[in-house]
């Protein structure tokens, strides 16, 4: 109703000025009143031509200004899936139950893992529970239409962040909680010390990834031959990999470091694998909700910044308590205690004010839930090192303010 209104109003008033101007000369040289957007009308330009270029810009512009007004309203005021899994009081997470380090199943038939625990991350932060979490196993291939179909509400399953995902899968990346590149392993008694050396060779690789065009563009830039074999699961590619059809595997390095580190005793166990140094990719890992969400996405994600900036504060699930009556305001702030003025700051993420509190009191910060899952498989900190560490590396945590 508002937009037809402006389409009638405003060429009636255009004519009302013209006619005005037509019969006051004496005017043309008084300011007038800049209206917002409005530009000013070449000289010579006729009446006629200002009142179409002024009825096309409230055609355009006015429209597009309300419409991003009624669009942001909607967002602001609709429902999101942060409502809903309140109101569920649970979060379904779609994980992987077959990835040492990141994401399997224990002899307790407990969910275990990195991605895992970012699960309970989420769920401390919203819900003030971390075991409030239903883990819901998604295959490679199926996990970006578990998420478009509303089977898992945030998938936190060793997926890379890419321009081409991020523009056609329907969903939204976070902040990547590991970063990581491809690598390349083979077993030790190939006679390979490099990528250089397996021109020729049969790579296997996990369909439906990153990484199949990963090898294929590597070997290509190195002036070598490869053949490229797919695979459904991890485990049909070990299958291909202990019948010696496969000469190389390749995938991320956490990966490669996750199933040396369950690799069969009976075939040599993890001394029977070696993986090269060489990364030939960028692979942000990320977890990642359905496109559209602000809120929900907003939440989620600084539920994350919330273990980097606890580890920075060095603040532990055994010492969080204590920050509560730190004397540094930027940690009694983050944990939803008081200002100096008494308020507790609310940026408006939907969130509890003592969510960052929540997650690491329950969870840990970043480097407890790292060192609890990847450390013990032989993974380093490398690019995973806060901004601020000895040797830097790319964890950094936006302001709490």
């Amino acid at each position: 109703m508002r937009r037809s209104f402006s389409r009638f109003v405003i060429p009636i008033a255009v004519v009302a000025l013209a006619v005005s101007s037509c019969s006051s000369g004496d005017d043309d040289d008084a300011a007038e009143p800049t209206l917002p957007g409005a530009t000013e009308a070449p000289s010579g330009t006729s009446d006629d031509a200002i009142a179409a270029d002024d009825t096309a810009a409230d055609t355009t512009t006015g429209d597009t200004e309300a419409t991003t007004a009624d669009t942001a309203e909607e967002v602001q005021t609709g429902e999101s899936i942060l409502d809903t899994v309140i109101a569920n009081d649970v979060i379904r997470c779609g994980v992987r139950d077959d990835l040492p380090g990141f994401g399997s199943v224990d002899a307790s038939g407990e969910n275990v893992g990195f991605d895992i625990d970012f699960c309970r991350v989420f769920a401390a932060a919203v819900l003030g529970d971390a075991t409030k979490v239903e883990f819901v196993p998604v295959e490679t291939e199926a996990r970006f239409t578990a998420l478009q179909s509303g089977e898992i509400d945030v998938l936190s399953r060793n997926t890379t962040w890419t321009a081409s995902r991020d523009g056609t899968e329907g969903v939204t990346f976070l902040h990547p909680t590991f970063y990581d590149g491809q690598q390349m392993m083979v077993a030790a008694d190939s006679g390979f010390t490099s990528i250089d050396d397996m021109d020729g060779t049969v790579v296997c690789v996990a369909a439906g990834t990153t990484t199949e065009g990963n090898v294929a563009s590597e070997f290509a830039r190195r002036g070598l031959t490869v053949e490229v074999q797919s695979f459904e699961s991890v485990d049909l590619i070990q299958e291909a990999f202990l019948a010696d059809r496969c000469d190389g595997w390749s995938s991320d390095g956490s990966q490669l470091a996750s199933l040396r580190s369950a690799y069969p005793a009976d075939a040599g166990g993890p001394e029977a694998l070696v993986i090269f140094d060489e990364v030939f990719s960028k692979e942000p890992l990320t977890p990642a909700v359905v496109d559209g969400d602000s809120r929900w996405a907003q939440a989620l994600e600084w539920a994350i910044y919330a273990t980097i900036a606890a580890e920075e504060f060095e603040l532990t699930s055994a010492n969080v308590q204590d920050g509560l009556t730190s004397t540094n305001p930027s940690v009694v702030t983050l944990l939803g205690g008081p200002n100096a003025d008494g308020t507790v700051t609310d940026p408006g993420l939907g969130l509890p004010a003592d969510f960052a509190l929540q997650v690491v009191s329950q969870v840990g910060n970043y480097g407890e839930i790292f060192d609890a899952n990847l450390t013990p498989i032989g993974i380093e900190r490398g690019l995973n090192a806060l901004w601020n560490a000895e040797t830097p590396g790319l964890q950094y945590a936006p302001p709490y303010r």
